[in-house]
């Protein structure tokens, strides 16, 4: 099952990249795109999955693992900042974005059907962004196989992740408590410091800030659904 779900966001990067090869979006669709896949993750992770963390033992080891995590996501901010006006360099920074996402969703459904469900929704919308952050990102003149197939290749990067969670969702407690702590504060980095950010620098409509609060509470809903 988790396998299946953990595809998904690799299907989804395709399209976005074959749709923004064929037919470009308007700078004011990406960023409603990225405002809405921006409230999908961040209830995704601070509404549903953090919380289940937080029950799972004390609090100790989410503080630990989210130090962590802060501390690793501002070095990595350090070591790629201007790299990423590459697209190598974009494209790198979104392979290990992706990595880290594969941990969490592996994670997830060691924790729970639901839970699991819930983060493989929320990073196929991330995803598709992601097809279309890469595809501008390596421009017109990129053959259209290279610009599909690195959409791919870093979106295999989460089942990549997904494998490595398997070990480290056979540790104690504590340590699964610590993994997920930092994958989910990655996840929320993600969300204030890169979707949210990149949103802002495009113009602003208020449908595209409104697709945000969409986001969080579509997923609130299909949270309590599936609860029921």
């Amino acid at each position: 099952m988790m396998w299946l779900y953990s595809l998904i966001p690799v299907a989804v990067a395709a399209a976005g990249a074959i749709w923004t090869t064929l037919r470009p979006p308007s700078p004011k669709v990406i960023g409603a795109i990225q405002h809405f896949a921006a409230g999908v993750v961040f209830y995704a992770a601070a509404g549903e999955i953090l919380p289940d963390a937080v029950r799972q033992g004390t609090v100790w080891p989410v503080i630990l693992g989210g130090g962590i995590s802060i501390v690793a996501m501002l070095l990595l901010r350090h070591v790629t900042e201007g790299s990423e006006q590459r697209p190598i360099g974009l494209v790198a920074a979104a392979g290990v974005d992706a990595l880290i996402d594969g941990l969490v969703l592996g994670l997830g459904f060691n924790a729970g059907r639901q839970q699991g469900m819930l983060l493989a929704i929320a990073l196929a919308i991330e995803f598709l962004f992601l097809g279309l952050s890469i595809t501008g990102a390596l421009g017109k003149q990129t053959s259209w196989w290279i610009v599909i197939g690195s959409a791919i290749g870093v979106s295999l990067c989460v089942p990549l992740g997904a494998l490595i969670a398997l070990p480290v969702a056979r540790l104690p407690r504590v340590w699964q408590t610590v993994a997920f702590a930092f994958g989910l504060i990655a996840l929320l980095y993600l969300v204030t410091e890169e979707l949210l950010t990149e949103a802002h620098e495009r113009p602003e409509t208020a449908w595209g800030t409104a697709a945000f609060f969409v986001g969080f509470l579509a997923l609130t809903v299909m949270s309590e659904m599936m609860a029921s």
